[in-house]
């Protein structure tokens, strides 16, 4: 399946990307460390909150074909940027699950592994360095 995204650039080093299936929007803007305002998400900061959408996504599923409620669980992003070449050095992800939730350490197991083998973490490059710690 392949999905398509219009990508315009706004001036101002700030972009909006349109994806054309939904009609939602996203605004994007260079980050305060590379000539912008930092008002907006900048596209590093996008592949980062990617990172944690797509770790718990694919913890839902997990959750779902276990049928357990996870709603509520947070993914905490940290980014470091590298400097030469310019990219992301670093991610922090640190996995909060919902308070009250009784798992057995199988079920751990299985949305650790979940989170570890999602999609954006997969695509990234090697070097990226990507930290994730589970509080359950």
């Amino acid at each position: 399946m392949s999905v398509k995204t219009t990508v315009e650039y706004m001036g101002d080093l700030g972009c909006k990307a349109l994806h054309e299936q939904s009609g939602s929007i996203i605004e994007t803007e260079a980050p305060l460390d590379n000539n912008g305002r930092g008002t907006k998400f900048s596209p590093t900061d996008l592949v980062c909150a990617a990172v944690g959408s797509c770790m718990l996504t694919i913890m839902g599923i997990t959750a779902d074909r276990e049928k357990i409620n996870i709603k509520g669980a947070k993914a905490l992003i940290t980014k470091e940027m590298a400097s030469d070449p310019r990219r992301i050095g670093r991610i922090d992800a640190v996995i909060v699950m919902p308070k009250g939730i009784s798992l057995t350490d199988i079920q751990k197991k299985k949305f650790e592994n979940a989170a570890k083998t999602c999609p954006v973490k997969a695509t990234l490059h090697p070097d990226t360095e990507i930290n994730i710690i589970f509080e359950y």
